[in-house]
């Protein structure tokens, strides 16, 4: 089944499974308990988020294709660390007997990480809707 890529806070597709934050900070203004019924997330994955300070730069200005391709670097380096290729591995595996999605909030999903990160589950053997 592959693992679909969602923008979190939008309404869920049938078959799109548990829903996976992979978010550095959970969404202001809404209390835990109301995640998943407000269709954020599940289960909040920050590990596969980019790091702090990786956010940082990206949003300090726009993205032009070169700051992409430097974002997108730097993101693949930080999810080739032990623990991130682990929970890669993990949803790869899962994804074969499991329904699954993986999401962030930006609005744009071609500068956004889930789109890197669908690429990196691909890679990982787990197939990807988008």
């Amino acid at each position: 089944m592959p693992i679909r890529v969602v923008r979190l806070g939008s309404p869920r597709e049938a078959g799109e499974g548990l829903r996976l934050g992979t978010v550095r900070r959970p969404p202001r203004g809404v209390r835990k308990e109301d995640y998943a019924r407000r269709d954020y997330f599940d289960v909040w994955v920050p590990e596969l988020a980019p790091s702090a300070p990786l956010i940082k730069w990206a949003l300090s200005e726009p993205f032009t294709p070169a700051r992409w391709a430097r974002f997108t670097r730097k993101y693949r380096q930080e999810m080739s660390a032990p623990l991130a290729q682990r929970l890669l591995q993990l949803l790869a595996g899962l994804s074969s007997t499991a329904d699954l999605s993986v999401g962030c909030y930006c609005a744009d999903p071609s500068r956004c990480h889930r789109l890197v990160l669908g690429d990196l589950l691909e890679e990982s053997g787990a197939g990807v809707f988008r």
